[in-house]
């Protein structure tokens, strides 16, 4: 039996990497970390946070085919999912789990037709400022971008098709279970 490719993606404050750590652990599944070519914060571990390697052996991945999906941003920093470690767990029957913005999961949707598309939110647009403030990582203008931000991509996660589910995390726990069944209603299907 195949794996199932999972992608979830949703703005900035919802939770997304809590609840993709708390279901890779529920299903034993792979959570890829991302490759980039932005330099390693001194918190970070390379492996754990993203593999961190140079923009000559990223475009050199590119080349040969070995990112299922890749973005440049700011900085030209690149991000990506290298293959290899996706293709092998989805071979095994894995479940594997990436947590990617909605360019990302488009992309994915072209290789992998069949992969789960799941777009999280807050349950409002209170309580996801609430969670950004909390983290404590942006100024008050940054929150307020990051806000306006999110209502643009829920309209184009609509919009692109590539997303079956979209789930609020109103509770951790009660989101984590609604993703895992999902996985387990498309492991039956």
């Amino acid at each position: 039996m195949g794996g199932i490719l999972v992608c979830v993606s949703g703005p900035s404050g919802v939770g997304k990497t809590t609840v993709c750590k708390r279901l890779a652990q529920r299903l034993d599944a792979l959570l890829s970390v991302s490759i980039t070519t932005r330099p390693r914060r001194s918190h970070e571990v390379d492996g754990r946070d993203y593999w961190f390697i140079s923009r000559k052996e990223f475009e050199r991945r590119l080349e040969q085919g070995a990112v299922i999906e890749h973005a440049q941003v700011y900085g030209g920093h690149y991000y990506g999912t290298p293959a290899e470690p996706v293709i092998e767990a989805l071979a095994a029957g894995r479940v594997v789990i990436l947590e990617i913005e909605i360019n990302g999961t488009i992309q994915v949707k072209r290789r992998f037709p069949d992969m789960v598309g799941v777009y999280l939110t807050a349950p409002t647009t209170e309580e996801q400022r609430s969670r950004l403030v909390g983290r404590a990582a942006d100024s008050p203008a940054a929150v307020a971008e990051r806000l306006s931000k999110a209502e643009q991509e829920m309209g184009q996660a609509r919009a692109c098709r590539a997303y079956q589910y979209f789930v609020v995390n109103q509770d951790v726990e009660k989101t984590v279970l609604e993703l895992e069944r999902i996985v387990q209603e498309k492991q039956r299907a």
